[in-house]
């Protein structure tokens, strides 16, 4: 729960596992939503002190013509290499967090609930105190299918990534809530508006304790 009491719910699962869909479920549902990646994009933005770290560490071959970091590129090169993964993770992983935990705090009174879509939620070690943790799963299969779609990866490729994450088995065991994400749309938002409404009741039994 943020500073104001504002509910918090995290997000999180394996790569391609749907976590953006349920963020915007949520979003349709009132929730103000603060995504991770968009804040690694926005301390990575040329000139910040992320991106110089980064193009000194990793090179100029990662840049766009305009100077901009090719995500693509750099992920090609750290998914390959957990050294190279750790140090960007040295990089990026305190800003982000920073960031993220500065916008929670400037939650306004009026905002019913918050959601923060965090891929590496339980990688990057950090928690966020008295929030709830959902986490979005399909099989293995469902998330190579969807990365070679989406990204363009080869299976290999698609392999490596997931590798480079905990299971979803493990992230599983440590969620508050699970939300089966192999079945239809439909099916998700139904997952997502029943389990949205325990968190609610749960968080309005803690207030009353």
């Amino acid at each position: 729960m943020s500073n104001k009491g504002v509910p918090i719910i995290v997000v999180t699962g394996g790569i391609a596992s749907g976590k953006s869909m349920v963020a915007e479920m949520l979003s349709a549902q009132g929730a103000w939503v603060i995504s991770a990646d968009e804040l690694a994009r926005e301390i990575m933005k040329p000139g910040t002190l992320a991106w110089t770290e980064i193009v000194r560490t990793f090179g100029h071959s990662i840049l766009t013509s305009d100077g901009e970091i090719d995500r693509h590129r750099l992920g090609t090169l750290v998914f390959a290499d957990a050294k190279a993964r750790n140090r960007l993770e040295e990089i990026t992983h305190p800003r982000i967090w920073a960031l993220l935990l500065e916008r929670i705090r400037s939650v306004h009174d009026e905002v019913p609930l918050v959601a923060v879509e965090i891929p590496l939620y339980f990688e990057s070690g950090r928690s966020i105190p008295q929030a709830e943790v959902w986490v979005v799963h399909v099989d293995e299969a469902t998330q190579i299918k969807r990365l070679m779609s989406r990204d363009g990866l080869t299976q290999d490729d698609a392999q490596a990534r997931l590798k480079a994450q905990l299971p979803l088995s493990v992230k599983r065991a440590w969620a508050d809530r699970v939300i089966d994400n192999t079945g239809s749309k439909e099916d998700t938002l139904a997952q997502v508006k029943a389990a949205l409404s325990a968190a609610l009741g749960y968080f309005s039994e803690k207030e009353d304790l």
